[in-house]
C-alpha cells in the first residue's frame, strides 16, 4: 500500500487531534456583566454584543426563528472547518476516526441533555426522532386508545393518525383550552385520561410551534404513568431555549430538536429513550432487536460535520447560559405582546402566565381565522413592513400569524413589528 507522503502525514495528525471545540468560541463571547437574568434580559449593550456574533440579513426583520436556528460565527466557523476537513480525508477519516469523533460528540450532547450517552441516539431533526417513538411504539393493541392535540405539530399528528392502520387503534384529538391557564391545561388531559379508560399512550408537545404555548407536560407525564400510559414528549422547541433537561420531562420517550435553539448546523436532532425502555419501541427494518438504542434509528451516511460541530453550539450556548436566554427571550416577546393587546381589532394568541411562556407568540386580526387571511396578513407585513413572519395554521380556533425573535433581535426589531401590527389593525 503506498504511503501518503510526509506532508501529508503531518496533516492527517493534524486532522486527527483536531479539537471539537474551538478556543474562537471562547474568544468570541462578550463579557457577561454579573446580573441576574431579568437585569441582564434588558441590557441592550451585551445582546447588541451577543447579536454581532451572527451574520443575519438586513434585508427584513427576522422573525420566523422558529424554523431553525442562525448558527453563531464561531459554530459556523466549525462547521466549515469540519466539512473542508471531512472532504479532503473522505472515507480514510469517516471509517478510521469519525467513530470516535461521533461518540464524544454523543457524550457531549447526552450530558447537556442531562442523561446517559447509552439513552440517545442522533437523528437529523425532531421530526424524524419522533416519526421513530411515535411508529416504533410496540405497546399497543387492537382498541386501545392513543390521544394527540390541537397544538401538536402536522407531522406528529398524521404519524399517531397511521397508528389506526399500523396498530389498530382509535386515534383521539383534543383542543386546548383558550384562553388556557396553567391548571385549565393539566385538566384537559386529565378528562381525556378519564373518558378514554383504553388510553394507552399520548402525544404531548412541550412548547407548541404554533402560538408558543408551554405544556405542564411533567405535571400531565406523572398522571399519565399513575394510569399506566405512556407519553411521548415533543420538545423540538423547548429544549436550548428553556431552562430544563430533558428527565424534567418525566417522561420515558422524548424527541429533540438541535438545529433550532441550540444553534447547531441543520439537520441534527435526537432520540431519547429511558434505560429499560428500548424494548417497548421497534428496532428499525432489519436490525436485531434488544436494548441497543442505535438499533432504532438509520439515517444512512449522515452530515459528519454537522455533529462534528454540536460541541462547539453547546459551548456557546453555555457562555451565554440558558437562563440568561431564556430571559432575554421572554423579554423580547413580552415587549411586542403587551405592545399590541390593546390594539383594537387583533387578537393576541399568547398567555400572561410566565410558565406558559416561551419567545413564541402569535396573532391574527380579529374575526380573520382562516388561512387564506393570515398568509395574506404576512405577507402584507413582508411587502409593506419588511417583517418577516409565518402563518400557522392547525389550532381549532383557526390559523394566525406566528411572531419567533432570537437572540441577536433587537428591541428595536420588536418595536417595528408593534408600529406595523398598529397600521394594519387600523
Amino acid at each position: 500500500m503506498k504511503q501518503p507522503d510526509p506532508k501529508r502525514r503531518a496533516w492527517l495528525r493534524a486532522a486527527a487531534l483536531m479539537p471539537l471545540v474551538p478556543a474562537s468560541v471562547q474568544a468570541a463571547m462578550p463579557s457577561r456583566p454579573a446580573l441576574l437574568p431579568t437585569a441582564l434580559a434588558t441590557d441592550a449593550a451585551y445582546w447588541n454584543a451577543v447579536a454581532s456574533m451572527y451574520d443575519v440579513t438586513d434585508e427584513v426583520v427576522m422573525l420566523d426563528n422558529g424554523y431553525w436556528g442562525s448558527m453563531a460565527r464561531p459554530v459556523l466557523e466549525t462547521y466549515q472547518r469540519h466539512t473542508a476537513s471531512v472532504n479532503r480525508s473522505n472515507a480514510y477519516y469517516g471509517r478510521a476516526q469519525f467513530p470516535a469523533d461521533f461518540e464524544a460528540a454523543r457524550a457531549r450532547t447526552a450530558a447537556a441533555l442531562g442523561v446517559g450517552t447509552d439513552e440517545i441516539v442522533f437523528t437529523r431533526g425532531a421530526t424524524e426522532a419522533l416519526l421513530a417513538l411515535i411508529g416504533g411504539y410496540n405497546r399497543l393493541r387492537p382498541g386501545d386508545v392513543v390521544l394527540c392535540a390541537d397544538v401538536d405539530y402536522d407531522n406528529m399528528i398524521k404519524g399517531m393518525q397511521w397508528l389506526k392502520e399500523r396498530r389498530g387503534v382509535e386515534v383521539v384529538s383534543i383542543s386546548m383550552p383558550e384562553p388556557a391557564t396553567y391548571q385549565s391545561l393539566i385538566d384537559c388531559y386529565a378528562q381525556a385520561m378519564v373518558r378514554y379508560p383504553k388510553l394507552r399512550m399520548m402525544l404531548l408537545t412541550h412548547v407548541n410551534h404554533r402560538n408558543g404555548m408551554v405544556l405542564p407536560v411533567a405535571e400531565i407525564s406523572r398522571m399519565a404513568r399513575e394510569r399506566g400510559i405512556d407519553t411521548i414528549v415533543d420538545t423540538a422547541h423547548g429544549f436550548g431555549q428553556l431552562d430544563m433537561r430533558i428527565p424534567d420531562l418525566q417522561a420515558d420517550f422524548v424527541g429533540i430538536n438541535l438545529h433550532k435553539w441550540i444553534g447547531a448546523p441543520v439537520g441534527v436532532g435526537a432520540v431519547y429513550i429511558r434505560r429499560g425502555r428500548v424494548r417497548d419501541i421497534d428496532p428499525y427494518m432489519g436490525e436485531t432487536n434488544g436494548d441497543d438504542i442505535n438499533t432504532r434509528v438509520h439515517t444512512g451516511t449522515i452530515n459528519f460535520a454537522a455533529y462534528l460541530s454540536l460541541p462547539a453550539a453547546f459551548s456557546l450556548h453555555d457562555e451565554i447560559g440558558v437562563v440568561n436566554k431564556q430571559a432575554r427571550l421572554h423579554h423580547l416577546r413580552n415587549r411586542w405582546v403587551d405592545a399590541v393587546r390593546g390594539v383594537a381589532g387583533i387578537d393576541v394568541l399568547a398567555s400572561s402566565d410566565p410558565r406558559l411562556t416561551s419567545a413564541i407568540a402569535s396573532f391574527r386580526l380579529r374575526g380573520r381565522h382562516s388561512v387564506a387571511d393570515n398568509v395574506a396578513l404576512a405577507k402584507r407585513l413582508l411587502q409593506e413592513h419588511q417583517v418577516f413572519t409565518v402563518m400557522r395554521n392547525g389550532l381549532a380556533s383557526g390559523a394566525c400569524v406566528r411572531v419567533t425573535p432570537s437572540i441577536f433581535t433587537s428591541e428595536a426589531q420588536m418595536d417595528r413589528l408593534v408600529a406595523a401590527l398598529k397600521v394594519v389593525a387600523a
